[in-house]
């Protein structure tokens, strides 16, 4: 083993660890099912991580609207471009449509205190 290797982070290999034909596959069928709204929020984001221009962005909208879709592309067009990403959420069951299904609390150790009566 190099000594190279002794000193990657463990935590950046596992997210770096996907299947790029998987990646390819999904990332053009997501960009064929777009609707011209979406593919303005497709176009924006992973312009500005592959920049490293960098920014907030919020993405909403009411229910069925496509939020859970452009965040399902994004993640696949950012990794894609060998970038890690993290998708998290605020809930359990929102946590099931993302990449990872991760809960902001669970992927940043954040712990959550009870307080009792």
């Amino acid at each position: 083993m190099s000594d190279v290797r002794l000193f990657q982070n463990k935590l950046i290999e596992e997210e770096l660890a996907y299947d790029t034909n998987e990646l390819t596959h999904t990332n053009l069928y997501m960009e064929q099912k777009m609707i011209h709204e979406q593919t303005l929020v497709f176009d924006e984001i992973p312009n500005a991580v592959i920049t490293d221009f960098g920014g907030f962005y919020f993405v909403y909208g009411y229910g069925g609207c496509g939020k859970t879709f452009i965040w399902n592309g994004l993640s696949s067009a950012i990794q894609f471009r060998r970038k890690i990403v993290l998708n998290v959420a605020s809930s359990e069951i929102a946590s099931l449509l993302l990449p990872g299904d991760r809960t902001t609390h669970s992927r940043f150790s954040i712990p959550i205190t009870i307080i009792g009566e």
